[in-house]
């Protein structure tokens, strides 16, 4: 379910100032950011965010096709290791299963 739409995006406000503070000097500096649950709007494209994923910030930067999408992502949080491989888990079964 999304949000409805009466009640408009989320975004934070220090975050807004911070996009609309660099439009109107012209300048597009990265964005040090926290708010993961912010929705992007078409006023940040172009801007590049670094969004903290818990461990370290991942650069963010924004285009057209990301307006809609919250930041948070686009920093994911969780590094996937791979599956276990063929070989270990057939040796930990001959190794469980010669017991008796």
């Amino acid at each position: 379910m999304g949000r409805s739409l009466k009640k408009g995006p989320f975004v934070d406000h220090h975050l807004l100032d911070k996009v609309s503070v660099q439009n109107k000097n012209g300048k597009k500096n990265p964005i040090k950011t926290w708010s993961r649950r912010s929705m992007i709007l078409p006023e940040m494209i172009g801007h590049t965010f670094d969004v903290h994923n818990g461990k370290r910030f991942i650069s963010v930067f924004v285009s057209d096709n990301m307006v809609g999408h919250r930041l948070g992502e686009f920093s994911p949080t969780r590094v996937f290791k791979g599956h276990g491989s063929k070989k270990s888990t057939d040796s930990s079964k001959s190794a469980t299963s010669g017991r008796g």
